[in-house]
């Protein structure tokens, strides 16, 4: 605009000039991440990429966040418009009073689960008995083990837990735990794997726990009338359903943005992640969510259930 002025300034007097219309501005939406830029956000980042976001005049700024657990109370607080997050951790956000709604999902499997040396002494989770089981949270890891654990007839007073911090696979490279909870399937076995120490998992929904959301999208419950959420979500199931036609042009898509991620271990979890992305991300299955409210009071985690309406919805466009 200033080099427009500059020129019709020069010419003033000589003729008159019709200026073309500005483009129409695109709406800016902000989604927090829940961690640094990898392949569980490639339909996010496709979406930038493909212009998916413009081509719904959005505008999203994606931003990494300097502490992880941040991104939903900012939400909350009305400092950003969308938090990547977690369904385990939206009822114990809901507990503790946050008005924040589950409007959408990212990834729509468990990636959580127990991860043991493949040819070490556990070959089933009976086998934990009298064991070291490392962890990073404690609270929803414990409450994934422990029903693991009485699904096959033992409790959590069967195993010695130790925090590990983020230290998984290497506490188990080091014989310091026999097993580990908490390591995101799509990453840690192939990091394992990477480094001649291949590992074995054992799937919390395959041993008692409920089937949950592992990444979903929340946003404010007074903004939930936004006509910017329905288009945000539009723009993520476009780009979800492109992945699935091309894995591997999205995979060079996504290093182009983010050469620093161009290693084995990121192309690794690229391909296994994509099928686990929600190809419906707006649609919401509330028996599921109530399914897993049992289970999070079952455990202990929330005292009350609350109904799924109050902090789950489904969007539709306007």
């Amino acid at each position: 605009m200033r080099f427009l002025l500059y020129v019709l300034a020069l010419l003033a007097g000589l003729a008159h000039f019709a200026a073309p219309a500005p483009a129409a501005a695109h709406d800016e939406l902000t989604v927090l991440l829940d961690w640094f830029v990898n392949p569980d956000h490639a339909p996010l980042i496709v979406a930038a990429e493909k212009d998916f976001f413009a081509d719904q005049g959005l505008e999203v700024d994606l931003v990494p966040p300097a502490d992880p657990s941040a991104p939903p109370r900012l939400v909350a607080a009305g400092q950003a418009d969308i938090a990547v997050s977690y369904q385990p951790n939206l009822y114990t956000q809901v507990k503790e009073g946050l008005p924040l709604s589950r409007i959408g999902t990212l990834v729509e499997t468990p990636l959580n689960s127990l991860v043991v040396l493949k040819d070490g002494p556990i070959g089933s989770l009976t086998d934990l008995k009298g064991k070291v089981v490392g962890y990073s949270v404690g609270g929803f890891e414990d409450a994934l083990l422990g029903m693991m654990l009485e699904n096959e007839g033992l409790s959590l007073d069967d195993v010695e837990l130790v925090n590990v911090n983020f230290s998984l696979s290497p506490s188990l490279f080091a014989g310091k735990t026999d097993a580990v909870i908490g390591a995101f399937r799509n990453f840690e076995l192939n990091q394992m794997d990477i480094e001649g120490r291949p590992g074995r998992a054992f799937y919390p929904e395959e041993n008692g726990v409920p089937v949950y959301d592992e990444l979903i999208f929340v946003a404010r419950n007074d903004a939930l009338d936004d006509g910017r959420l329905p288009r945000f979500l539009a723009a993520i199931e476009q780009a979800t359903i492109w992945l699935t036609n091309h894995p591997q042009e999205g995979w060079e898509l996504f290093i182009a943005a983010h050469p620093d991620l161009d290693d084995e271990l990121n192309k690794r979890a690229w391909f296994d992640t994509l099928p686990r992305f929600a190809k419906r991300p707006s649609a919401l299955d509330r028996a599921r969510y109530a399914r897993f409210a049992e289970f999070m009071k079952d455990r202990g985690l929330i005292e009350e259930i609350v109904p799924v309406d109050t902090y789950a919805v489904e969007l539709q466009a306007k």
